[in-house]
């Protein structure tokens, strides 16, 4: 994978937890930079995990360890796909 390098402009206390090069917080903070990306459609998990250089299932797993869920969807919205899928498997048959 390439890399640049960008300049970003933080709180100077929070620079001491930027100058890591440990590859999982660097993996972490990169993937947390990319998730406001993910959540307003800009990218989608699968172009950050190619970003990234991860599996879509890696990216998707971690964001669950962060407590960021994959499905962002209301009961409600999920109770409506279920009849659709209902409606097309009896149509199906």
């Amino acid at each position: 994978m390439r890399t640049v390098s960008v300049q970003i402009t933080v709180p100077e206390d929070m620079s001491t937890y930027l100058n890591n090069s440990d590859y999982e917080q660097v993996f972490e903070r990169n993937a947390m930079l990319l998730y406001p990306f993910i959540r307003n459609l800009t990218i989608s998990h699968g172009r950050a995990a190619e970003i990234l250089g991860v599996h879509k299932t890696d990216l998707i797993e971690f964001y669950d360890s962060m407590g960021i869920p994959y499905l962002d969807q209301s009961e409600e919205e999920l109770m409506e796909d279920l009849e659709t899928l209902n409606r097309v498997v009896e149509v199906a048959k």
